[in-house]
């Protein structure tokens, strides 16, 4: 055995070592722990809070937490945990991830890791991989916990923002990821502490780890606010894409790969016009170079369309339900995902495409990836059946350890050797044979699919055969626990998109684990495709034989699957023509594509590990730009005391900024540098005829900033002095403060998003993309807080404050309100009519000294 090989092989052997010493620790406390009452079996929880409070460790009290935990749940649930459990709840505990079999009780395994970490009253997340099985588990375990004396909430996207809070402050709150860090991003965008929902984050115990941290990994939360609408460029789109030739093409069931219009690369799924497809755009839109710059937005249209079109597929990518709204599908659990929406003005293009109502663009307001989300946690650990294969990327994203945790009895599933035929036709024949003869038999069938369509062609095929059966996809997931509850009846047969994360047991009937013949005992897994990652194959096969009971796993695959099209080597090609030759029914039983389809799923996971680690390091770029302004936005909200010393900071840099500049760019005695001083002091600064010319002349800068900043003091005192009350000062300075933070930084984020869309083309000319965009970002960061401290200082300065209304103000709670409704920015045209726009561009900063882009001040009237 190679050194390294064997030095994972004993690390692995001595950590299970030193767990399974822990566990027996664990157990030593079982006689003591039944001796007790109820009562005093529930005051242990007490006594281990004051335990922790008066300063010992979590690790201190672990055995006997775990030894308390686990005889309420004998007395509660009715389930004793395993000697292996009690290793998987030490390996969660310490923050990392136990590999533990399908079956083998990860939600009772993790009632002791999170009543140990709730004692702390910090707060536990326990994270599912959808709001069923939040929901589920928090009244199925929340029954523990509450006997024990601890609170539990549920967190779910239905509910209020008091609700959310409520839920929040419990001592073990249940969510799905995604409401977790969307919560994170609200949070952060309120404009009263009170408004927060989230507690500082503490301990997550993530279930079924790999989708939430791997598979979920691939796209960011956004938050996105709505933006200017094109809808009818979009149908214009999506007109001229079907005209073009091959727009029937379906990847799944199609050897086309090339129509003349368009060209498709199946690996990366991108499109691309060919010269002809070019020659017909510039026909159909009436334009003379469809590369020009004037048509850079027109070309985004058409990709958009093409990929609507030609790469994303009904019931595979997405599904319209019956309220004409086009749904994302999770290509890794089969369900549709309400809320979500593809970026970039992909959605809208398939809503033309599907000739559904076009919603409105949106922009992006806010926005984090799980990564950076689940890595601001104290502690992070969780749980899945299949890990092992994305150990690098645990550790090096999360420094999270795999552990894989021995299986409580033997497994005796019989997992039979993949069958390859050369066709769909021939493999969907053999899979409905299969299920014939084993239906007959009175075995139940869980027949798994990689997409909605594939399980209604099976679902179609069985009605034909006139074998009863249900389906599972995201077209009805609405009656999953009904079906997952039978599935595992004499008989059932039941088809189900894409098992991963689904987190149900199929608990056998009477009857199914004594058939006279071994291969039709147990549960039988039948798999019609490979996934592209192996994790969720092994999820699908694990359905079967959990804890001991017997079952068997059959993949049947073929050479026109969507992966093996993607990833097949000519070595397949090859096979694919020797098959031809022997027939549409010849089967194939080879080492060698058993090989091929681990590295097409191998190349696959690469791709996607590259793609995720591509998204954390852009979000990365900005991941300290996100925490100075979210750090200083909360202590505005928290503040209690008067801003006015952070106020007179900014009010002195907007000053020596403006300054310096002028200075950098000439005299500053002269009339022409004089004169536009003058105006941007009068229309950012101070009132009207507060100062004259005059006294801007024969001052060097340092004597101008002295005095433009005791003028500011003395107007920004007026200002003060209309709001009487301290209270209603600080309200309205942080109302002002927040208005302007929140503008410029969703600007900023959805600025920081449309530049990554385009810095990948930097590579062309030999220059890293991740680099350029730390650098632009770094500058358009500095560039983001000289305009906010501007903004704020000629709101400050500027705003039109009535002193009736701020004395009315009885309740705190509208003071913002009326704060906000009382600033009116001063008219900028009058004061600004003398400066030169002819020369500025529209992303250039507009020449008034706002901080602003042109096209976002002046330019909205100039252009």
């Amino acid at each position: 055995m190679p050194n390294f090989i064997r030095s994972i092989v004993e690390n692995d052997k001595k950590e299970l070592r030193k767990l399974d010493r822990m566990a027996q620790k664990v157990e030593s406390y079982a006689d003591a722990m039944a001796a007790l009452s109820d009562e005093e079996l529930k005051a242990k929880t007490p006594e281990l809070k004051a335990r922790v409070a008066n300063g010992e460790s979590l690790d201190d009290l672990l055995y006997e937490a775990f030894a308390v935990c686990r005889e309420a749940a004998k007395r509660v649930l009715g389930l004793y945990p395993f000697h292996v459990q009690i290793m998987g709840g030490i390996v969660l505990h310490n923050g990392d991830v136990p590999e533990m079999r399908t079956g083998e009780g990860k939600t009772l395994t993790a009632t002791m890791p999170v009543y140990l970490n709730a004692l702390s009253g910090e707060g536990v997340h326990v994270v599912t991989v959808n709001e069923y099985l939040s929901t589920r588990d928090a009244t199925e375990m929340g029954e523990l916990y509450n006997w024990l004396g601890l609170t539990v909430g549920l967190n779910l996207n239905s509910k209020s923002s008091e609700e959310k809070r409520e839920a929040y402050n419990c001592d073990i709150t249940y969510s799905t990821s995604a409401e977790l860090g969307f919560d994170y991003l609200r949070d952060n965008m309120v404009t009263r502490y009170e408004e927060m929902t989230q507690r500082p984050l503490n301990y997550a115990l993530v279930d079924e780890v790999d989708s939430i941290l791997v598979d979920e990994a691939r796209t960011p939360l956004i938050i996105s606010g709505q933006a200017e609408s094109s809808s009818a460029l979009y149908y214009r789109a999506d007109q001229f894409a079907k005209t073009l030739h091959g727009q029937n093409l379906n990847i799944v069931d199609s050897d086309y790969e090339e129509g003349d219009d368009y060209k498709i690369d199946l690996q990366s799924k991108t499109i691309g016009l060919t010269e002809e497809g070019i020659d017909k755009a510039e026909k159909f839109f009436d334009i003379d170079n469809l590369y020009a710059m004037e048509n850079v937005a027109l070309t985004h249209f058409i990709d958009n369309a093409l990929r609507a079109n030609f790469i994303m597929l009904t019931d595979i990518d997405y599904m319209v339900d019956e309220n004409q709204e086009v749904l994302i599908i999770d290509q890794f659990t089969g369900r549709t995902m309400p809320g979500r929406r593809y970026s970039d003005g992909l959605h809208q293009a398939i809503e033309a495409k599907m000739g559904v109502p076009i919603q409105d663009e949106s922009k992006t307001m806010a926005s984090i990836t799980i990564q950076n989300y689940f890595r601001m946690y104290k502690k992070l650990s969780g749980m899945t059946g299949t890990a092992k294969t994305e150990e690098q990327e645990f550790r090096e994203i999360y420094n999270i350890q795999i552990t894989p945790i021995p299986t409580n009895k033997p497994i005796k599933r019989m997992d039979h050797p993949d069958l390859l035929y050369p066709t769909l036709e021939s493999k969907f024949k053999a899979v409905i044979e299969d299920i014939k003869t084993r239906h007959a038999e009175g075995q139940p069938i869980l027949i798994g699919t990689v997409a909605v369509e594939t399980s209604e062609l099976i679902s179609q095929k069985l009605v034909e055969a006139k074998i009863p059966h249900e389906v599972l996809n995201a077209k009805n997931h609405f009656r999953e626990a009904q079906i997952i509850m039978n599935a595992g009846q004499q008989g059932a047969v039941t088809i189900a998109t894409n098992m991963a994360g689904r987190g149900t047991d199929i608990k056998l009937g009477p009857g199914v684990v004594d058939h006279p013949n071994e291969e039709y005992q147990g549960l039988a897994v039948i798999g019609t495709e490979r996934h592209e990652s192996r994790r969720i194959d092994n999820q699908l096969r694990g359905r079967a034989g959990r804890q001991g009971d017997p079952g068997t796993s059959q993949f049947y695959l073929s050479l026109e699957d969507e992966l093996m099209k993607r990833f097949g080597s000519e070595r397949v090609t090859a096979f694919l023509d020797r098959m031809r030759l022997e027939g549409e029914d010849a089967v194939i039983r080879s080492g060698l594509i058993t090989r091929q389809i681990e590295s097409s799923q191998k190349r696959v996971e690469g791709n996607n590990y590259d793609s995720r680690k591509q998204v954390l390091q852009y979000d990365d770029v900005i991941r300290e730009q996100r925490e100075v302004i979210y750090a200083q936005r909360f202590e505005v909200i928290k503040s209690d005391r008067d801003l006015t010393p952070e106020l007179m900071g900014m009010f002195k840099r907007t000053i020596d900024r403006q300054i310096d500049a002028h200075a950098a760019a000439g005299d500053l005695n002269k009339e022409e540098t004089i004169k536009d001083l003058f105006v941007w002091v009068e229309s950012s600064l101070l009132p009207d005829k507060a100062i004259t010319p005059d006294d801007l002349a024969g001052k060097d800068a340092e004597s101008l900033k002295s005095f433009l900043f005791d003028k500011v003091k003395e107007n920004y005192g007026r200002q003060m002095e209309k709001l009487v009350d301290p209270e209603r000062q600080l309200e309205f300075q942080r109302a002002v403060i927040l208005r302007v933070v929140d503008n410029n930084w969703s600007e900023h984020i959805d600025a920081l998003d449309n530049m990554r869309q385009s810095v990948g083309l930097r590579g062309y000319a030999q220059n890293n993309p991740i680099v350029e965009y730390q650098q632009e970002s770094y500058r358009m960061f500095n560039n983001m807080i000289g305009a906010i401290e501007f903004e704020v200082t000629r709101l400050m300065m500027k705003a039109q404050i009535n002193p009736q209304t701020a004395v009315e103000a009885e309740r705190p709670k509208t003071v913002l309100t009326a704060s906000q409704e009382n600033m009116t920015d001063v008219n900028q045209e009058e004061s600004a009519s003398e400066l030169d726009f002819s020369n500025v561009g529209r992303n250039d900063f507009c020449p008034c000294g706002s901080g602003k882009k042109f096209k976002n001040c002046h330019g909205r009237h100039a252009l």
